[in-house]
């Protein structure tokens, strides 16, 4: 006869949580949880137990944000002169040498100066300081912080039917509390199809953004170098792409040394960057035309599309390039805060790059010939040869906004299972956004290598870059609107406002630079390519292998079964069993038994789940509890994509075992509060129904605890699962391609499993297993 318990309980966050459970299923409670009786009639739904939990219970986990005093801001805001905003701050050595315009006149500098002023200010200042900064998933930017607080307030993406209950968020609190369900919400919710494109153009920004990391210390490093040209004509420009090439190794090695040492070597090249620039601009200015920031005015932009109709809209391409660097901001965010940030740009980039244009364009209405070489030619010839040293560090500075954003969006990607596993050090103790990776980091060296030894001429690199900063932007204001509708809930006209303005922006600009697709333009979509199959075909694979284990999951009465063989030796200790899955008993441990013949005295089935937020806090990250007979409990631990996992040491074993011991003792309590209020069965240790109940499971109880305590005596064994997935002859020709090939390749050169999670070698056993999907 099936044994039942019927119930509920109230959970710490007042949530009542209905079940009905049968002997051997899984059950799931934290800590504290209080069982009270529920009527006979009542019947729960599938998703109880610990599915409910599991849902209900993912409180924010956010640790409370760093606190900063004004002094250590305005620290953080001279640091991102050295890590965020080089590659913004050098702009003027290339906007316009690749503006290709032909007799100009005043009219068309001063149309081109408009341009770049108020794509400064619409783009730079308004959109990312003041709106997309303030988007951030608690001090995370990029597009997969945008993701991931989508996620995180909408049933979608990686963690579907498993997302955080509705919390405060530090964006825009007063429209967070409105109570009218978005349309777009509900629309996502209802669409896998929709889904499947949002993560789609996530992965595609994402991609984009690595490309930017590849171009940026191309044309940043080679339109420096090539300023030795302008005073020594005899260097060719042979010699200037190598001593780029020179350059640009020594600017990916000291990237090991992390981002705070980084910036503290940048940090003082780009102060005076941004104080010699504008200072040579107020010269240029007073000299040779006073009255050029009259192009302020927007009326010049409509009087340069008079002038030059088609081409002007050709000549975008060049000016779109004074804005690159503005996603760092965005990207670059977990390395500082929003607030040293926004600081740094309003205050002292801002300011300086409207000058050094404007002093540009004042030089070059009175020396129209020398747009090729605006930069270098502008400079007073007293002081040329030191502006060619700050101007040449500047440009290695510059490189450095996008590769450190790119080692942040490698972690986000890889800890939500879109990217092949790689290592990650964390490269501060105060700041836990500071990150670098090996791997990514020489994999970017090499790319950016064969661009510059591959073009030779900055020309053609910058058309490439112009194609992957503006697909950044335009996805950015995709998401950021998604935002706005979702999570933000502002009024539709005011969305309307913001999509159509930088929408119209940014989609003007995108027709520009697809023009150069052939010149150089299809660059970053060669590498965006390669990075989205990679990046596409690890999350297939990885949700295919999810999918198998879960339709073929073993029950636990079968497991019990099995364990109960006599062959089936125990011994003392215990042992950890590894799955994606947090139901059920996955297809490896089976496996591992029928052929090891071996079983530790306590197991616990642990799941590492990585949660779409930033970071969990160490008193919430694990759920524990019972799988239906002795000595077999489940645990998952659960971490957010900043937080580190290590399993070296007793530590990780400690806290689990706590959690599991304070789970033990409070169903002690709850036990009998709840046989004494309802006529309920509860089953013993032998399958029977105990009808009294309360005496024989509390001394079941303590039972389990003093076993708990003589296997933490002894080492614990780490099991994990190593797959090999196999798409079989019934399957479609891409799965076949995707799996079989694609996604085989990725797991055989990523890094192991056992690395990721810092397992010592002397306690983790590897198994092999065969799936055919």
């Amino acid at each position: 006869m099936e044994s039942v318990v019927q119930g509920s309980f109230q959970a710490p966050n007042g949530v009542e949580h209905q079940f009905d459970m049968e002997e051997g299923s899984v059950e799931m409670a934290p800590a504290g949880a209080t069982i009270t009786p529920v009527d006979e009639h009542v019947t729960p739904t599938p998703e109880t137990n610990f599915g409910a939990l599991f849902k209900e219970e993912m409180k924010p986990c956010r640790k409370k944000p760093k606190e900063y005093s004004k002094w250590g801001i305005a620290v953080l805001a001279y640091q991102t002169l050295g890590v965020v905003y080089g590659d913004l701050g050098t702009s003027p050595l290339y906007v316009y040498p690749t503006i290709q315009i032909d007799s100009p006149q005043e009219e068309d500098f001063l149309g081109i100066l408009s341009l770049i002023f108020w794509t400064l200010t619409m783009i730079g200042l308004v959109k990312y300081v003041f709106i997309v900064l303030q988007a951030n998933d608690h001090g995370d930017g990029g597009t997969f912080a945008i993701y991931s607080l989508l996620c995180q307030h909408a049933n979608i993406g990686q963690n579907a039917g498993e997302k955080l209950q509705k919390h405060e968020s530090d964006v825009l609190l007063s429209f967070h509390g409105r109570s009218q369900q978005s349309r777009t919400k509900r629309f996502l919710e209802s669409s896998v199809f929709w889904q499947k494109v949002l993560l789609f153009v996530v992965l595609l920004g994402t991609s984009m953004v690595i490309g930017d990391g590849v171009l940026t210390p191309a044309i940043s490093v080679l339109s420096a170098v090539v300023g030795i040209r302008s005073a020594q004509p005899s260097f060719d420009q042979s010699k200037v792409v190598w001593v780029s090439l020179v350059i640009l190794v020594g600017l990916f090695l000291l990237q090991r040394f992390g981002t705070s040492k980084v910036a503290f070597i940048f940090s003082p090249i780009m102060v005076a960057w941004f104080l010699t620039t504008p200072t040579i601009g107020v010269y240029n200015i007073v000299k040779y035309h006073p009255t050029v920031l009259k192009a302020v005015s927007p009326h010049y932009i409509v009087i340069f599309f008079q002038r030059n109709k088609v081409n002007g809209w050709k000549m975008l391409e060049g000016a779109v390039l004074a804005i690159t660097g503005a996603e760092a901001m965005f990207c670059d965010l977990s390395h500082f805060n929003k607030s040293s940030i926004q600081l740094a740009f309003s205050s002292f980039v801002y300011p300086s790059l409207i000058l050094t244009y404007a002093g540009q364009t004042a030089y070059l209405i009175k020396n129209p010939g020398d747009i090729s070489d605006a930069f270098y030619k502008s400079i007073p010839h007293a002081v040329y040869w030191p502006m060619f040293v700050v101007a040449t560090l500047a440009a290695i500075v510059a490189s450095q906004a996008l590769i450190s954003a790119t080692f942040t969006i490698v972690k986000q990607s890889m800890a939500l299972g879109c990217f092949p596993r790689v290592q990650i050090r964390h490269t501060s103790k105060d700041e836990e956004g500071q990150v670098y990776s090996p791997e990514i980091n020489y994999l970017l060296m090499i790319l950016c290598i064969a661009v510059v030894a591959g073009f030779k001429d900055g020309t053609q690199i910058g058309n490439a870059f112009g194609v992957a900063v503006i697909w950044v932007m335009l996805i950015t204001t995709v998401l950021m609107t998604l935002v706005e509708l979702i999570i933000w809930r502002l009024p539709w006209p005011i969305v309307l406002v913001f999509f159509t303005v930088f929408g119209t922006i940014e989609g003007v600009y995108m027709t520009a630079v697809l023009n150069k697709v052939p010149q150089g333009g299809w660059v970053p979509f060669a590498i965006a390519a390669v990075f989205l199959v990679i990046m596409s075909s690890w999350n297939y694979g990885h949700q295919r292998k999810i999918h198998y284990e879960m339709n073929n999951k073993m029950s636990v009465h079968s497991l019990q079964d099995l364990i109960s063989n006599s062959e089936v030796q125990r011994v003392k200790g215990i042992c950890f069993f590894y799955s994606d899955l947090v139901h059920g008993v996955p297809p490896i441990i089976p496996h591992y038994i029928r052929n090891v013949q071996t079983l530790h005295q306590i197991l616990i089935f642990s799941t590492i789940r990585y949660l779409p937020i930033r970071t969990v806090l160490p008193e919430e990250r694990f759920l524990v509890g019972r799988v239906g007979f002795k000595g077999a409990y489940r645990c998952v631990a659960r971490y957010g994509y900043m937080d580190v996992i290590n399993l070296k040491g007793n530590e990780f074993k400690d806290q689990v075992l706590q959690q599991l011991q304070a789970y033990l003792q409070s169903e002690d309590q709850n036990n009998l509060s709840f046989v004494q209020r309802s006529s309920v069965r509860l089953v013993n240790e032998s399958g029977r129904v105990n009808h009294n109940g309360v005496p024989n499971q509390a001394q079941l109880n303590l039972e389990d605890i003093h076993d708990l305590n003589l296997a933490a005596q002894h080492e614990s064994v780490h099991v994990l699962g190593r797959t090999m997935l196999e798409c079989g002859p019934s399957t479609g020709y891409l799965d076949r391609i995707v799996v079989n090939k694609i996604y085989r390749f990725l797991k055989m050169i990523c890094r192991p499993a056992v690395q990721a999670l810092r397992i010592p070698s002397a306690n983790f056993l590897e198994v092999g297993i065969y799936y055919e999907l």
